[in-house]
């Protein structure tokens, strides 16, 4: 076979590989790499085994040729194919020994270079060693050595910032603190033509985007970053064609969804949701934030058509089985929302916000034993999500267990410095334990974490720092953060109970009659109102013929 004829094969193959017709990619490169016993035909011929599924036959092949363990493609493959066939102890074999420090860098490699690396395409080609290190940190997520692997990916993504997979991993896996996830995107090597992908990565890491808003306050450096990327850039390589611009891309829009969730703008989010998913809908991190921001606004009839839709594209996914859980929570059937929480986890058990909704049914339900439990065990496989933490801090604050709640809050504080619920249950901590300094700290700290405006979900942190201000006497201050609580609310008896009593103990009893009444309207047989408006009534009589009879008797209110 002369050698115009085995490169026309070798064009076929290609060719082959591209229209996905895989057994004749098999067979033409089977009979170049028996005439040729060239090495890049050997792993041309292993590459169409690979991706025709015969993966024991190309594992097969590449272990055979002397050049496996001298060549990194060679033994990337092999590891590869041993990766389908679930064999992860022989492939971290395969892949050889490899040494990364603490925080994911490279150390020792012994790696040999690549021998047949296509030279024309190395501009365009993601570091072999960056792919090595991203299957090495499968392979320990795998063998559930989490740990482990975290390393590995970090190495992979600090390799070679194009391999993106790495860093999909340890975001979506919640691997990362705050303070890990700010470090990691700092120590990134983009080249200068990869401007918009830093800004991208920055846009993805969820606990950066609002400890930046909570660093800069009223700029919103996230929101900017988001604007720079959907600016319109002219496209220089063909003069008068349309402007480049990634203001409607669907990853990018999600992002933007998630940033709104983690905002506390439900609303909004749900919007840009909708949206997106009418464009695409099979986006399944798109999908994720559309069910959250469902539940968040008791949506059940959305959570009911996502759920089905789900279950019938994708029955195999713990994402279908957990929007089916949803909406058993949502509509307050908790053992049914139980089970498939337990389902989703059973089919994916590093789906981290299925094991947050198990233990979220058990709480409804005041089964705290099941609820720390499920809690625990999502702490335990993701140690850069804070919610584990926050949730088990709540159900001991549930049992008045107030200094192992403020151990666990702290905890989940330590991982994300900028969540404002985190604060609110530190505030609402302090302020049980009488330490109303300390709750009045965290409960500005909380408004000051707010990386949007006020919306109503903040209503109970106003009230909580107005009852905090009363108690250390600083009735102005209370009177005011009670009235931008009745801003944001005018249906909560707390707000209205909390304003009348202040007032009352500013001996203003006319404006405490008053508020009295109010929160009676809302709920008539309120007995603290009840008692109290007797007392604001016979003392507004009193101070009309003694006018220091008008000293309030002393009420502990909370």
């Amino acid at each position: 076979m002369r050698e115009e004829q085995i490169e026309k094969l070798r064009g076929v193959v290609r060719d082959c590989v591209s229209k996905h017709l895989y057994s004749s990619a098999i067979f033409f490169a089977d009979k170049v790499a028996a005439v040729t016993a060239d090495p890049a035909d050997i792993y041309m011929q292993a590459q169409a085994l690979y991706l025709g599924r015969h993966y024991r036959r190309a594992f097969h092949l590449l272990n055979a040729s002397q050049i496996v363990l001298r060549d990194l493609r060679f033994r990337y493959l092999a590891a590869k194919c041993l990766e389908e066939l679930k064999e992860w102890d022989q492939c971290l074999l395969m892949l050889g020994d490899g040494n990364v420090d603490e925080h994911g860098n490279i150390i020792d490699t012994k790696e040999c270079s690549s021998m047949y690396l296509d030279k024309d395409g190395e501009d365009r080609e993601i570091n072999i060693i960056s792919a090595i290190c991203f299957l090495r940190g499968k392979a320990y997520e795998a063998l559930e050595n989490r740990s482990e692997a975290r390393l590995w990916y970090k190495a992979a993504i600090k390799a070679d910032p194009l391999c993106y997979e790495a860093l999909e991993c340890l975001i979506e896996g919640d691997m990362l603190s705050c303070e890990e996830e700010t470090n990691l995107l700092a120590t990134l090597q983009f080249s200068p033509k990869d401007g918009w992908l830093s800004s991208f990565y920055s846009c993805l890491v969820k606990k950066i985007n609002m400890w930046l808003n909570f660093q800069y306050e009223k700029e919103n450096v996230v929101e900017t970053k988001f604007k720079e990327l959907e600016v319109e850039v002219a496209n220089t390589k063909t003069p008068g064609k349309s402007l480049c611009t990634l203001k409607n891309n669907t990853d990018l829009l999600a992002c933007k969804a998630e940033y709104y969730h983690q905002c506390g703008e439900y609303q909004k989010c749900f919007e840009l949701t909708s949206i997106l998913l009418e464009k695409d809908p099979f986006h399944l991190k798109c999908t994720l934030v559309h069910l959250a921001a469902a539940m968040e606004l008791g949506h059940s009839n959305e959570l009911y058509l996502m759920s089905c839709n789900l279950v019938k594209d994708y029955p195999q996914k713990a994402l279908s089985w957990f929007a089916v859980g949803c909406y058993y929570y949502c509509i307050k059937k908790y053992d049914q929302s139980r089970r498939y929480f337990s389902k989703a986890t059973s089919l994916d058990g590093t789906f981290a916000p299925a094991w947050i909704g198990y233990g979220n049914a058990y709480a409804a339900q005041e089964e705290g034993d099941q609820a720390m439990s499920a809690y625990r065990t999502a702490a335990r496989l993701f140690p850069g999500c804070h919610l584990p933490s926050l949730y088990i801090g709540m159900e001991y604050m549930r049992t008045h267990s107030f200094k192992l709640a403020e151990q666990f809050f702290m905890q989940a504080q330590a991982i994300c410095h900028s969540d404002p619920l985190v604060y609110n249950e530190l505030g609402v901590v302090a302020y049980h334990m009488k330490e109303y300094k300390n709750a009045v700290w965290w409960f500005e700290n909380t408004l000051a974490n707010v990386p949007s405006s006020l919306s109503e979900m903040w209503e109970p942190t106003l009230v909580n720092l107005a009852h905090a201000l009363r108690k250390l006497k600083r009735y102005i201050e209370a009177i005011a953060y009670y009235e931008k609580a009745l801003a944001l609310s005018t249906r909560s008896l707390s707000t209205y109970a909390g304003l009348a009593y202040t007032y009352h103990l500013q001996d203003n009893f006319t404006a405490a009659i008053t508020h009295y009444h109010k929160a009676l309207w809302i709920k008539s047989d309120d007995q603290f109102c009840t008692e109290m408006l007797t007392l604001a009534l016979q003392d507004e009589c009193q101070l009309g013929t003694n006018p220091k009879a008008g000293t309030v008797r002393s009420q502990l209110f909370t």
